[in-house]
């Protein structure tokens, strides 16, 4: 309601910088470097999760330890989920490059700290989890920014392309962190952190240098309660998926946990103030009416059901490939981490092939074609891999994850490109940020519902196989019962880790008291990836079936998102003016500049 409210000369859009002609590329190089760091950063530490705990000597599979692994996992996810929205309108109202210069410092600066741990045991854990919650502060503002930056300096028949390149960066980044941590993590764990710091100092110093604002400034009142219910309600819907995977009393799983139901439920109820509050306040932290603009609304379910379908397919590989494929081709359970990211290669090369060409198309052809094709390859990619047997043959299975690749970075790019295409100049901020929140919150909530699909498939045949298959080779009925109790979770984070799941479980005394041969046996390549191979197909099959349906309704999204919509610059909004209340200017979809033959939306697809 305060939107048409006068604003005093100190709130007036501040006039945007004239970029000379090679800044674009200057601010493309820039921003995907620096969304490059802070994705890769999302993933290093899976892989080399074994080797950081070694480091501080925590056992992480023991039940006291397990929250700590996960919000080892999650806590930079959260983070940057919860707080691009705010850092995108901080963006908008105080400068877009001030808050990403701002985001590399920071992003930096934490990064030297995580490399600097001294601390052991549970406080070497917490400490890792605290400055891995600042680190991510440091990641929001880059990933808030670097897209509006990128849309502020490029023209609109450009924006495909350079949002496709930033856009491929930053999902190729999260799988280039896989390698990265299965390189480093056993020479130094220290060195997993070490690595981002080069290119954080380079980052800040080369943006600080060459990064001016080219776009609209909106300066306004800071809404503290939007930010406030939007943060507190976030975080607890993800805090409680996150806890909804542990086990509780005697479920395999949380969901039960009350203080689980009352996490999700309450957040969900916060996230319903935060709506009502934005309808209020003279400033909002975002315009709820920007879900009016078809294209917007239509990209974001569209990617946030893409991200539900990917976010999760990571961690299912890692674990297929880690506990049960490359041990029973040879590699040892210390050294399947490193090769599980190696033989995930053929998907981040799709990426990298389909991303920039599908940008460059969109911006000729429009998103519509290839965002929703890129959605249909990706659901008979995943139909793919669940006809594949557990132990697959390697060639079909690269080529279903390079066609995957294909698929996600078909969908990416154009999608990103009409986001932020429909969306005024003062809003681009906030509004990547909320496209950037739709796709983190995915990638948790995918974690939370994978892990969910797995551990309910081998919560009903697990257990069985454990007791027949231990009981066979010598280990007596009440230590195999015991291992067949525990939740299957633990032999999911075994496998995810690296660790030998038999020694693991079933623990050093147990093994020396059988013969020798059955001890080495039972701790060998071939006994744990065979034993739990059809209760984990069982499991693999439900999780592939969810991600299907997402992509196949993102596909849907895509194909109804209208025709071609790129805003009109040309229309200069008042300061916190709603998108349905701006001029019909600045609705209109129109061409690009060099063939812009009058007012009147485009065609295209």
């Amino acid at each position: 309601m305060g939107s048409d409210i006068a604003q005093p000369a100190t709130a007036r859009p501040a006039r945007p910088r004239r970029p000379g002609p090679h800044y674009k590329w200057i601010a493309l190089t820039n921003t995907t470097l620096g969304v490059l760091i802070a994705t890769i950063n999302m993933s290093i530490m899976l892989i080399a999760l074994p080797d950081i705990f070694r480091g501080i000597g925590v056992d992480p599979l023991r039940p006291g330890n397990t929250s700590l692994l996960l919000w080892l996992i999650m806590s930079y996810l959260v983070v940057t989920a919860v707080l691009v929205v705010s850092f995108g309108r901080l963006g908008d109202m105080f400068g877009r490059v001030r808050m990403y210069n701002m985001g590399f410092a920071v992003f930096t600066v934490f990064s030297v700290l995580l490399s600097a741990t001294w601390a052991h045991g549970t406080a070497g854990a917490l400490w890792l989890i605290g400055m891995r919650v600042l680190q991510g502060v440091g990641g929001a503002m880059l990933l808030a920014n670097s897209n509006a930056i990128l849309t502020d300096a490029f023209p609109a028949r450009q924006r495909g392309l350079a949002l496709g390149l930033n856009q491929v960066a930053a999902i190729a980044g999260s799988f280039m962190g896989l390698i990265l941590g299965g390189l480093l993590g056993p020479i130094d764990w220290h060195l997993v952190f070490l690595v981002s710091v080069p290119f954080g100092v380079f980052g800040t110093v080369w943006a600080y240098l060459k990064l001016h604002d080219t776009g609209i400034r909106a300066p306004a009142r800071l809404d503290w309660w939007g930010n406030l219910t939007f943060a507190v309600g976030l975080i607890a819907v993800l805090a409680g998926i996150t806890y909804g995977i542990q086990p509780y009393g005697g479920h395999t799983m949380g969901w039960a946990n009350p203080w689980v139901i009352c996490a999700i439920a309450g957040g969900i109820a916060v996230l319903i103030v935060f709506c009502v509050v934005e309808t209020r306040v003279p400033a909002p932290m975002f315009h709820l009416s920007l879900f009016r603009i078809r294209a917007f609304t239509a990209g974001n379910v569209a990617n946030l059901l893409a991200s539900l379908g990917r976010g999760g397919l990571m961690f299912i590989l890692i674990i297929w490939l880690q506990g049960i494929w490359l041990p029973r081709h040879g590699y040892d359970f210390e050294r399947t981490p490193l090769w599980a990211g190696i033989y995930m290669v053929p998907l981040t090369v799709g990426f990298l092939v389909a991303g920039p060409f599908s940008g460059w198309a969109s911006d000729r052809f429009g998103a519509r074609t290839f965002a929703t094709g890129g959605m249909v390859l990706a659901a008979a990619t995943f139909a793919g891999l669940e006809a594949l047997p557990v132990d697959f043959s390697y060639p079909v299975f690269a080529v279903i994850l390079l066609f995957n690749g294909l698929a996600m970075g078909l969908f990416a790019s154009p999608n990103r490109a009409a986001i932020m295409n429909s969306l005024p100049p003062d809003q681009r901020g906030v509004g990547a940020g909320i496209s950037t929140t739709f796709q983190n919150t995915a990638t948790v909530l995918s974690i939370g519902i994978f892990f969910s699909l797995m551990i309910a498939g081998l919560a009903g045949s697990l257990p069985a196989a454990l007791t027949h298959g231990l009981t066979a080779q010598g280990v007596p009925a009440a230590d195999a019962a015991k291992v067949a109790a525990l939740p299957p979770v633990g032999v999911l984070f075994a496998s995810l880790l690296g660790y030998n799941p038999v020694q693991s479980l079933l623990g050093p005394h147990v093994l020396a008291a059988l013969p020798p041969g059955h001890a080495r046996y039972l701790t060998g390549r071939a006994f744990f990836p065979e034993l739990i191979s059809r209760p984990f197909s069982d499991g693999l099959s439900v999780a592939f079936d969810f991600a299907i349906a997402a992509c196949l309704v993102a596909a849907v999204a895509s194909l109804l998102r209208g025709g071609r919509y790129i805003h009109d610059d040309r229309a200069g909004p008042r300061p916190n003016t709603p998108p349905h209340r701006l001029p019909a200017a600045a609705r209109r979809t129109s061409p690009p500049p060099e063939r812009r033959p009058g007012p009147g939306p485009s065609k295209g697809s």
